[in-house]
């Protein structure tokens, strides 16, 4: 995995905090899960030994997988970002030209999309969208029931 992937401070320490959650706390706990079942005897037929040998597994996989994700994190400097058009960790209006609301987001890396909190994934349609685009530009975001069109109203930092 090579992809590059940006992140705000925040969104960074709270990915490296889990990481060293799931190597300090939940890999010792896999290791004394499987001692315990080895330890209850005959391993041919213990099936608490296979599945914690399973979940260390998976454990694994995920650290893994993090690890690859930090190693390819790249911190935002959000004091240098272009205002004049959309970027990632862009705060932007933008209007619904079907029903003529108004909306607030932010663009984001995708693991630190929260909807609620109006931060939307710069891979998510609407996002992908949403990139390059200035204010007063319309834009034509195809989603799987249709077409939705947005007027950029404001972009900030």
């Amino acid at each position: 995995m090579s992809d590059v992937s940006y992140y705000t401070k925040e969104g960074l320490k709270k990915l490296r905090d889990e990481l060293n959650h799931l190597k300090d706390i939940e890999r010792p706990k896999a290791s004394n899960a499987i001692a315990e079942a080895r330890d209850k005897g005959d391993l041919s037929e213990n099936a608490e030994y296979d599945a914690a040998k399973e979940a260390q597994g998976m454990l694994e996989m995920k650290i893994s997988k993090m690890e690859d994700i930090v190693a390819n994190a790249r911190l935002i400097d959000e004091s240098q970002l272009d205002l004049s058009k959309i970027l990632v960790l862009s705060r932007v209006t933008i209007k619904n030209l079907n029903n003529l609301m108004e909306m607030k987001y932010t663009l984001v890396a995708e693991s630190e999309a929260d909807l609620k909190a109006g931060k939307i994934s710069v891979n998510s349609p609407i996002g992908k969208g949403l990139l390059g685009k200035k204010v007063g530009e319309i834009a034509e975001i195809n989603v799987p029931n249709g077409t939705l069109k947005f007027e950029i109203l404001s972009i900030n930092r």
